[in-house]
């Protein structure tokens, strides 16, 4: 049988990926197991311990997708060398909720909501799940700390109110941005764009 080549093996791989985030999404995690993956995926029962020690290693790396497709964006774009402004964090909320946009429109090669559905599955296993725990504290970090720091800046210029607490309204723009992911997944939410206008004047206010 011949060698897989490198570019073979990671092509592979994203597809055992994409099965297991189409199982997740449709019938849990709990209720997945690696064979369901493997037949989604249209491979022998054995093909995915190639890749993945277990079910939860592939939780895991469905979280990460999550969490940059939202948050890296975000970070890029608060990193700014003058920081930002209240009107600002409406951008970066705006900024991060650009993958649904696209779901919506029926533009994305990867089914967005397929995982955004994983990522609010995932808060639950964050309970139970110690390395998972710790990677989204450990992200969860970095994003509050990079916010909190482009918020900074912008009080340094006089741009942001001295009467705003850089770390918490750090944290409220996360809240915001989580909440518009729950409120698209699981509570009917349809106007994305509507939600993220009205964010922008609220902050406006």
């Amino acid at each position: 049988m011949p060698r897989l080549t490198p570019a073979n093996r990671e092509a592979r791989r994203a597809d055992i990926v994409a099965a297991a985030r189409r199982c997740f999404s449709r019938d849990g995690f709990h209720q997945t197991s690696m064979p369901d993956i493997a037949a989604e995926a249209g491979v022998s029962t054995g093909a995915p311990y190639r890749y993945f020690a277990s079910k939860e290693e592939i939780i895991l790396e469905i979280a990460r997708q999550a969490f940059r497709s939202v948050f890296d964006p975000v970070i890029d774009a608060a990193e700014g060398v003058g920081g930002t402004t209240i009107a600002g964090i409406a951008d970066l909320v705006d900024l991060a909720v650009q993958p649904m946009h696209q779901e919506t429109a029926g533009a994305t090669p990867t089914s967005v909501a397929e995982l955004f559905r994983c990522a609010v599955q995932t808060w639950g296993e964050l309970l139970r799940h110690p390395q998972l725990r710790a990677e989204a504290v450990s992200g969860f970090d970095e994003v509050r700390n990079t916010l909190s720091a482009a918020l900074r800046r912008g009080q340094e210029t006089g741009r942001v109110s001295a009467a705003i607490d850089p770390e918490g309204a750090a944290r409220v723009t996360i809240a915001l941005i989580h909440g518009i992911l729950l409120q698209w997944v699981a509570f009917g939410l349809e106007d994305i764009r509507g939600l993220a206008e009205q964010v922008r004047t609220l902050l406006a206010r």
